[in-house]
């Protein structure tokens, strides 16, 4: 899951906010794209990746997921490995501080933008639906404490939720969301996805319910266009957990991802280590 999340991020990065017609002509799933402005990442996964790995150490390492907790880790491993694709202003404040206390104290988390969502998958691992919707909102509320920064990341969290634990089929998905956040998402989403929490989980609910394989998701992800490395790494985490999709992403893409120190082995392994948080009869 973290490691074809990675994957989305790394490949929709090339591609973010471009314009369609050069994504069109580029989107062919044959390599990893250099985005025209920002050509130091190419193959390389976002800030997406690196808070959801940062909420995966914090679960496989057996810590709670209190707020401090949770700062802690996102400073931690921006420090450890900065590297761009955070928000302007968000990227200054991780330079500035020093601890998780710090960064609780000086950040104004009024954002209805999608970063609350896009690292929120790995609490899916959780074992109840009250345990996925608390921690969900926990992560989310440190930066974006708003009705749909909240509702976005509880969304990603509870998706993860229903494939690992096999708790419908794909249909059914969109009922499981409403029974448990009291809110009818939209799944027919087309055109361009802006950087905002809601419209975000309605792209990718669109891909999830109605694709069929990875290699497909991932290429029509990138042809929507606007925030393509989290649409598409959300797309590719919560794909790779669903049954009732191929697994057919081409070899290239796991050999070609960055492998340095938090690079793909790294990510290989902790995956396997938060997987192997649910139950036995669950795993794939």
């Amino acid at each position: 899951m973290l490691l074809e999340g990675a994957i989305g991020d790394a490949y929709g990065a090339g591609f973010e906010f471009v314009y369609r017609l050069i994504i069109r002509r580029r989107n062919k799933l044959k390599r990893y794209k250099r985005h025209p402005f920002y050509r130091t990442i190419c193959g390389h996964y976002t800030d997406d990746t690196q808070m959801a790995l940062a909420l995966a150490e914090l679960i496989v390492e057996g810590l709670e997921l209190t707020r401090l907790n949770i700062a802690n880790k996102f400073v931690e491993v921006f420090k450890r490995d900065v590297r761009q694709g955070y928000a302007f202003r968000f990227f200054g404040l991780l330079k500035e501080v020093n601890s998780g206390q710090e960064l609780l104290d000086k950040i104004k988390s009024k954002s209805e933008h999608n970063g609350s969502a896009m690292r929120a998958y790995p609490i899916g691992v959780l074992s109840t639906e009250k345990a996925v919707l608390e921690k969900a909102t926990m992560q989310a509320a440190i930066t974006h404490d708003t009705d749909w920064g909240i509702r976005s990341a509880q969304a990603v969290a509870l998706i993860a939720h229903f494939f690992m634990y096999e708790k419908g089929r794909k249909a059914q998905l969109i009922q499981y969301l409403a029974d448990w956040q009291h809110l009818q998402w939209a799944s027919n989403w087309q055109g361009e996805v802006p950087m905002k929490g809601k419209e975000t989980v309605e792209a990718v609910l669109s891909l999830v319910t109605q694709g069929e394989s990875m290699s497909k998701m991932l290429i029509d992800a990138v042809n929507l266009g606007g925030d393509t490395d989290t649409v598409a790494s959300l797309v590719m985490a919560l794909g790779s957990v669903c049954s009732e999709i191929e697994q057919d992403l081409p070899k290239w893409m796991f050999v070609q991802l960055e492998n340095g120190p938090f690079g793909y082995s790294y990510i290989e392994q902790l995956d396997q280590k938060l997987l192997a948080q649910l139950p036995r009869a669950t795993r794939g």
